[in-house]
Order: C-alpha cells, then sequence, then structure tokens
C-alpha cells in the first residue's frame, strides 16, 4: 500500500467517486441572516438580509397581546418551553407587525454570543411542504428558527388544514425543539364557514363538522385576537407615529386630517394610520 503507484490509483478511485456523488445542495442557511424565505420549490430558504418591521414601541392598543407574545418568544429563545402561536383578527390591527416586532426584540435582548433566532416565511399554499422546511431547521441546530405563515386560512376545496394539524402537533416524532410556529389570519378558526357547513350536511354527526373546526385552531397553544380599536386609539396610534417621524403639525389639524383619512378608508386601524403618516411624511419632507 505505501507503493507511490497505488497510492495514486487509490486517489484517482477517490476523485472518481466524488464526481459521481454531486456534493448536497445548498439550503440556503449557509448564509446567516436575521431571516429566510422557503422557496418550496426548490426545498431551499431564501437569505433575507433585512427584515422589515415596524419598531415595537409604535404598535398601541395590543398592549396584552404584545406582552403575551413576548414572553412566548422569550421562552422559546431561553429553550424552555413555548407555544405555537395564532394571531387572529380584523385586517390591519398589527397582527404581523407585532411578530416581527417581537423578533427583533427578543434577539436584541439575547445575552452577547447567543445566536440570534431567525424568521422563516412560509407562504399559505406551501403549508404541504412544511415536513421538509422542518426537517431543514431540526439539521441546523443549535440555531432557533420562528415560522411565520401570514394570512393563513383554508378555502373550499383545500385540504391542507388537516395534514397542518400533524405539523403543529408533530406527528410521531414531535415538533423540533429549535422551531416554533407562528401565523396570523383573519379567521379565528382559520376554515371558511362554507367547508363548515359542507362537513356538517354530510357528516354522519353534524357535530363532528364543529369539532373539525375548532380543532384546527386548538392546536395553537397561544391564541391572540385583535380588534378594530376606537376613534381614540385611532388617534393615538397617528400621533404616536407622527412624533416617530418628527412630523410638525397641530395636533389639531393632524387629528381632523387623519379622521379624514380613515373615513376615505372605511377602516380604523394600525395599518391605515401608518399609511396615513407615510403620505402626511411625504408632504412635510
Amino acid at each position: 500500500m505505501n507503493d507511490p503507484s497505488n497510492r495514486d490509483l487509490l486517489l484517482r478511485i477517490a476523485e472518481a467517486f466524488e464526481r459521481l456523488a454531486p456534493p448536497a445542495p445548498a439550503s440556503g442557511l449557509e448564509q446567516a441572516a436575521e431571516g429566510y424565505l422557503w422557496l418550496a420549490g426548490a426545498g431551499r430558504l431564501k437569505p433575507v438580509p433585512r427584515i422589515s418591521r415596524t419598531d415595537i414601541g409604535l404598535l398601541q392598543r395590543i398592549e396584552h397581546q404584545r406582552e403575551a407574545l413576548l414572553a412566548n418568544t422569550r421562552a422559546f429563545a431561553a429553550g424552555r418551553s413555548a407555544n405555537n402561536a395564532l394571531l387572529w383578527g380584523a385586517r390591519g390591527t398589527g397582527k404581523s407587525s407585532l411578530v416581527k416586532a417581537a423578533h427583533a426584540q427578543v434577539n436584541a435582548e439575547r445575552p452577547a454570543g447567543t445566536p440570534a433566532i431567525a424568521l422563516v416565511e412560509v407562504q399559505r399554499e406551501d403549508i404541504g411542504t412544511m415536513p421538509d422546511l422542518l426537517s431543514l431547521l431540526e439539521a441546523a441546530t443549535p440555531r432557533r428558527f420562528i415560522i411565520l405563515c401570514d394570512d393563513l386560512s383554508f378555502d373550499a376545496g383545500e385540504a391542507a388544514y388537516k395534514s397542518l394539524k400533524a405539523v403543529l402537533d408533530g406527528g410521531i416524532a414531535g415538533r423540533p425543539d429549535n422551531v416554533v410556529f407562528y401565523a396570523t389570519s383573519n379567521r379565528r378558526h382559520l376554515l371558511a364557514r362554507e367547508m363548515v357547513e359542507n362537513e356538517r350536511a354530510t357528516a354522519i354527526n353534524p357535530g363532528e363538522a364543529v369539532e373539525e373546526r375548532v380543532s384546527l385552531s386548538d392546536r395553537f397553544g397561544l391564541s391572540l385576537g385583535f380588534h378594530v380599536v376606537d376613534q381614540d386609539g385611532f388617534l393615538d396610534m397617528v400621533r404616536s407615529h407622527a412624533a416617530h417621524h418628527g412630523i410638525r403639525i397641530a395636533t389639531d389639524d393632524l387629528d381632523r386630517q387623519a379622521l379624514q383619512w380613515a373615513m376615505q378608508r372605511g377602516a380604523r386601524s394600525g395599518r391605515t394610520a401608518w399609511q396615513f403618516v407615510q403620505a402626511l411624511a411625504a408632504e412635510h419632507a
């Protein structure tokens, strides 16, 4: 075996095997980032160097929801037990903004030298590929990940909600310790009403349809409701955003213009307040 010709032969054989066995495809986790997009078709993650988010201090009138989600996320960051979370309620009330803000806040609080938690966004239509994503993330231990599915809901004819139940429960393998799942939705129970009515009509026991509807949302250990704010709450949001942007305008004028803006759009919400102040900031630039 010490013969140089033998060593050369073995080297050539090894190189031939390497050419026959291509390297494992990149997962996307090779690049450290604070966020990733799950590309289900390619089976990999796309790094997001900077997540677009709102400062947590600007999220007004959702103090209870904020503290509950922060406590859950802090527990997860510390390696303690944490729940999957469902943030449900009216459009524009700060659900996805809170998830991203809580993610940033907990990372800012982490001890020096501790790896940051990464936020992984999954599209609703890719829920069926979650087992592949979970396997990828579990292999990246000790890094920790929050999976976010924004605007999650299911319409008539969709069966992916049944596979989501197994994902939330983790199946026989259990949910990876380094992963937690957060979802936002305009529906409290995620399923369209007509889906429940169809199941009720065809079920042997009509009550089973209702149980089917509720059982999906019940798999989220933390459920936080978001509701439309009153006029005072809306104006508080506007004033907070205006102060953050350094807009100098009389409070009475600010309130009057904000209410006109909300009336034109038929909604008073955190999103409406933010959009109004963005337009106002452009005028005062």
